[in-house]
């Protein structure tokens, strides 16, 4: 009973006023308070589990990390609330709720991570990248969206950039269930050519004009062996901010 009231509201995104009339609808008269304190009391209980969960995805190559905006329900209007996805791809994804979006923020979701980290370009990572401990890596899905917004206004160059992250992309799509080292060896072998093409070609000068510094620090990345389009980040956070409602206590 326990897990159907977990997987109707964190999997299937039921509200709680919607699962209360479900399971009433089957005879069972069961408050949508219970639930609540139910799940109260379950959260303390997997805290072990979830905290070997990130204990396991910090010692990962890389983690991906995002955040989108939900609103909070309050007594005169609601207010918006930061929902967190940390991804350590194949392994773990992990969800935390924060109630503001700032350098503080990122120090909870991230305390006491090293490593490479995929994230967008917002001012609230940089302090991350200050002492070197955690390596900023971009996303070349970003870079690419740009070069085709600037398709209209400047289509050779745009044009150029984008033929060679696609050929990027049909690299990974080769490789994407490979071993690491493996990974490795192949972007030497076949990919450092085009980021040093896209970095000196046709493409470079647009970099800061199109993209920002989103695209050097991108570009810059690859050559260390790291190609990553982060899509999963959208495809894990997307579901469950989309129904906010079963959020709500």
């Amino acid at each position: 009973m326990l897990a159907d009231t977990i997987v109707k509201r964190w999997h299937d995104h039921i509200p709680l006023d919607r699962m209360e009339d479900v399971y009433a609808r089957d005879g069972l008269e069961l408050a949508r308070s219970t639930i609540c304190g139910w799940h109260g009391a379950l959260a303390e209980l997997v805290k072990p589990l979830v905290a070997a969960m990130r204990a396991d995805a910090f010692e990962q190559p890389y983690l991906c990390v995002d955040v989108t905006g939900v609103l909070v329900q309050q007594k005169e209007r609601c207010r918006t609330g930061h929902f967190w996805v940390t991804v350590a791809p194949a392994r773990h994804v992990l969800f935390e709720y924060t109630r503001e979006h700032s350098n503080d923020a990122v120090d909870d979701v991230l305390v006491g991570y090293k490593g490479f980290l995929v994230a967008d370009a917002h001012v609230v990572y940089d302090h991350l990248y200050a002492t070197g401990d955690v390596v900023e890596v971009n996303c070349w899905a970003h870079v690419r969206r740009y070069f085709f917004k600037a398709l209209t206004s400047d289509p050779a160059r745009a044009k150029a950039a984008l033929t060679l992250i696609g050929a990027l992309f049909r690299i990974e799509r080769t490789i994407a269930d490979a071993p690491r080292k493996k990974k490795e060896k192949i972007r030497e072998k076949r990919s450092r050519h085009i980021v040093d093409a896209f970095t000196t070609g046709p493409a470079a000068c647009a970099l800061t004009s199109r993209t920002g510094t989103s695209a050097g620090a991108t570009a810059g990345n690859v050559k260390r062996n790291v190609v990553v389009s982060p899509g999963v980040l959208d495809t894990v956070i997307r579901p469950p901010c989309a129904a906010t409602s079963s959020l709500v206590m």
